[in-house]
């Protein structure tokens, strides 16, 4: 069995993101979107890591083969331990191709069976990150183009909550 791990922070999942999962998906016998937690910072996002396993695991129901996870090991010793051959990561630009080659450099000597598959994001997406959503979220904006359509209420709760005096 084929086994992916797309690592990230996803706080929260966007529709970026969605398209990367629904794309790598597609080359696997399982996919595995974990969610890494920094043990250092563990409360510095604006979702828990429970709340943002929970979103992912919302948004992407309709695909069988992936599941959510969250971790605070190595992404290389986390990928041991799942059995995982290949690192998932998706990139916008190409000043995301050079601090993850590096990465994926690192997790390769670390992990010499794990290899790093970059996909480039769809061109819809590519200005599209989970600080912009919740930039546009804490003012109020319509989140529909941004973020899937699963988690838009509990965002807007949280953004909304933060506004009310």
């Amino acid at each position: 069995m084929k086994i992916a791990i797309y690592p990230g922070s996803f706080d929260p999942i966007t529709l970026g993101h969605l398209n990367i999962i629904k794309r790598a998906s597609l080359c696997f016998d399982k996919l595995i979107v974990v969610v890494m937690v920094n043990a250092e910072k563990v409360h510095s996002g604006t979702f828990t890591p429970d709340e943002r396993v929970e979103f992912i695991r919302r948004a992407t129901q309709r695909f069988p083969n992936v599941e959510a996870d969250q971790s605070s090991m190595l992404v290389a010793e986390y990928a041991r331990e799942k059995k995982a051959c290949t690192l998932i990561k998706g990139l916008r630009a190409v000043s995301d191709y050079e601090y993850e080659l590096q990465m994926a450099l690192v997790n390769r000597k670390l992990n010499p069976r794990l290899d790093t598959m970059f996909l480039p994001s769809s061109a819809k997406y590519t200005y599209l990150s989970s600080s912009i959503a919740k930039e546009l979220a804490s003012y109020g904006a319509d989140l529909s183009d941004f973020l899937p359509r699963e988690i838009i209420g509990d965002v807007e709760k949280k953004f909304n909550s933060r506004r009310e005096p």
